[in-house]
Order: structure tokens, then sequence, then C-alpha cells
């Protein structure tokens, strides 16, 4: 294993006709069906960064067991923050996606195997192009259960990477729920550049596409 995004980071300059080339045939799977408040609130949660949210949102909503993907804003010091704060990263927030999933279908174990073969775990405060603390990797756990599952998660994961990994691992803080825009944002917007370039590759890498 080792950290996609920066296989499609080396691609960039292709990755628009890699699109292409695949656009007429391919296309993303449907995310998971949307599900009721009473079904999600039967749900565990989980809450990750590894890099821009549409990326890291486009991946797990194709992945089966999980049932809702919201991008959002944690670990920073500033109330309700915007997208415009953000990225002038000064608020101390990190991109993040507060997943809903069903673990007799997928365990947490192996949400976050989905997690480090998504994202380059070994750059501090960057992947790719992105750079800034808002990119930084991490687990915010939400039980002293998951705390232990991804600590052993993590070294377990080192055995794939070359460069030692940096993640950090926090107990969950305030979760805030990004502008309506960003949420669906791949499934909205998937002629959208960044789109092109980053996320069609990496799904197509991770086996998220299917014949259309």
């Amino acid at each position: 294993m080792k950290g996609l995004y920066s296989t499609a980071i080396a691609v960039v300059g292709g990755a628009i006709f890699l699109y292409n080339a695949v656009a007429d045939t391919k296309v993303a799977k449907d995310p998971n069906p949307k599900m009721s408040e009473e079904q999600l609130e039967k749900m565990e949660t989980a809450t990750l960064g590894a890099g821009c949210f549409w990326c890291i949102e486009a991946v797990l909503e194709r992945i089966k067991g999980i049932g809702d993907v919201e991008s959002g804003y944690t670990g920073g010091h500033v109330k309700n923050p915007t997208y415009e704060q953000i990225c002038e990263k000064t608020t101390g927030h990190a991109e993040v996606v507060r997943v809903k999933f069903d673990p007799e279908i997928i365990t947490y174990e192996e949400l976050l195997k989905v997690f480090w073969e998504l994202h380059d775990p070994t750059t501090l405060n960057r992947q790719g192009n992105d750079v800034g603390p808002q990119y930084r990797s991490a687990i915010y756990y939400h039980s002293e259960e998951q705390k232990k599952i991804a600590e052993k998660s993590k070294e377990e994961a080192q055995s794939a990477f070359k460069d030692p990994i940096v993640t950090e691992i926090t107990e969950a803080p305030v979760f805030y729920s990004a502008e309506g825009y960003h949420q669906d944002f791949f499934t909205n917007n998937q002629t959208h550049g960044y789109c092109r370039a980053i996320i069609w590759p990496k799904l197509k890498k991770l086996g998220l596409l299917k014949e259309g």
C-alpha cells in the first residue's frame, strides 16, 4: 500500500486526459442511498481528516456500509468558522468529514484501512498541492475504543509507508458543518477542474468506478 494522493499528484499533468479518456465509458458509482434520521442514529460516527474534504467525501460516499458523509471543520478555536476563514490558516481547524457507518457492514478497523489508502499520511499539513494546517491528516475518535483501534491501525499502517506517519489521533472536538455547496461536491460537480485532476483518478485507482 502507498499513499494514493501522491500518485494522483504525479499524474496531474495528464489527469484531464485520463478523465476524458474514461468519461464516456465510466461513471462514479452512485453514493449509498440517503437514509432517514432514525436509521442514521443507529449508526456509529467517525470523524476523519485527510486533505481536502471534497476528495474524502467522494471516496467514502461510495463505500458500502457508509450511510452518510458530511464535510465540515473541527479542531480549531473559532466558533462557526467559514470556509474563507479556514483558508486563512489562522483558525486551527482541519477540513474533515463526519461519517455515519454501519459496523455490521464495515467495521471501524475496515474504515480506517480505507482512510490510509485514500491519502498520504506522511506529509505534515499538506496533501499534494494543498498546503496548510487545514489539510492535516487526523483521526478524531468518539470513544476510548475508537482511540485504541486508531492507534493500533496507525502502527499497522506504518509498514506500508517509507516515511513516518504524521496523522494525529485526538478526541473529537466540536464539529461545524461546511457550507452547503461543499456537500456532495464531487457528485454535483464532476467536471470541475479539481474533480477532473484529482478525484476521478483517485476513484479509478481505488476501484470505485463502474461501466456506464
